[in-house]
């Protein structure tokens, strides 16, 4: 039997103006009703802003430092701690986007100034926010074909913006994601004093596009060979931009998914 979460800050959302990411958070949510906040992200606006943070403080503040600290203290391996650290960075940023990408077509923003972060009672990351909730979305997607004029379509009005095919969508989210993550593993990089190299974040990168591409068709009933081909394609677009995303292992996935 499915358990259904009330999770407090979902309940304490306040929204004004219902927009397609609400839809297609709703949505995420409900691929894992017993932890809801594993799929989705949440609007800022709709949010009381305790615990929350943006992650480019990240790269000006201390916070990556006491999260490697802490973890530290408890594990003693470095570069264990960076791995989850890496790991961690890779699933705000991207890993969270490919479960919508694959099941609806649609994408919000990756960008490092449009993303925010709840932390727990110890300082662990649990959720993740925007500050623009704006989609972008294929030409077939639902909302889009009920709007009759080209303007409405090209614009952020409705919350939704059309991109003209599923390379564009996926080159933009590869681009996106490259630019937040470069600085972010730069500066874990600097926390970590090296333990874990630049390459191998990046191959954490693509673990992460696997694995969000490999559960979703499993929870959703959606199709196994568009989430390979969407999932791929970002993948290919971050090799195109020179980054080491795929490594040998392999998660079988019906027709195997490569990372």
């Amino acid at each position: 039997m499915t358990v259904v979460v009330d999770d407090p800050l979902i309940a304490r959302m306040s929204i004004r103006r219902a927009l397609p990411l609400h839809e297609s958070s709703r949505r995420l949510r409900e691929l894992y009703p017993e932890c809801p906040r594993v799929y989705g992200v949440a609007v800022m606006g709709d949010l009381s802003r305790r615990r929350w943070w943006p992650l480019a403080e990240v790269l000006t503040t201390d916070r990556l430092q006491h999260m490697f600290d802490a973890a530290v203290a408890e594990t003693d391996s470095r570069a264990a701690v960076a791995q989850q650290l890496a790991a961690t960075l890779a699933h705000v940023v991207v890993g969270r986007v490919v479960p919508l990408i694959v099941l609806e077509g649609r994408a919000w923003d990756t960008g490092l100034e449009n993303l925010w972060v709840h932390v727990d009672s110890e300082g662990a990351i649990d959720w993740v926010g925007v500050v623009d909730p704006t989609l972008r979305a294929l030409p077939d997607d639902p909302h889009l074909a009920t709007r009759s004029s080209v303007g409405a379509v090209r614009t952020t009005r409705d919350g939704i913006v059309m991109l003209p095919s599923e390379g564009a969508l996926t080159t933009w989210v590869a681009h996106r994601s490259h630019r937040a993550l470069s600085p972010l593993f730069a500066k874990l990089v600097e926390v970590t004093e090296g333990a874990m190299p630049v390459a191998a974040m990046w191959n954490v990168v693509g673990t992460a596009v696997v694995s969000a591409a490999t559960q979703v068709p499993l929870l959703a009933g959606s199709s196994e060979l568009t989430s390979m081909r969407r999932s791929q394609a970002i993948l290919d677009a971050l090799v195109g931009f020179g980054l080491p995303v795929r490594g040998t292992s392999r998660m079988p996935m019906g027709k195997a998914l490569q990372n």
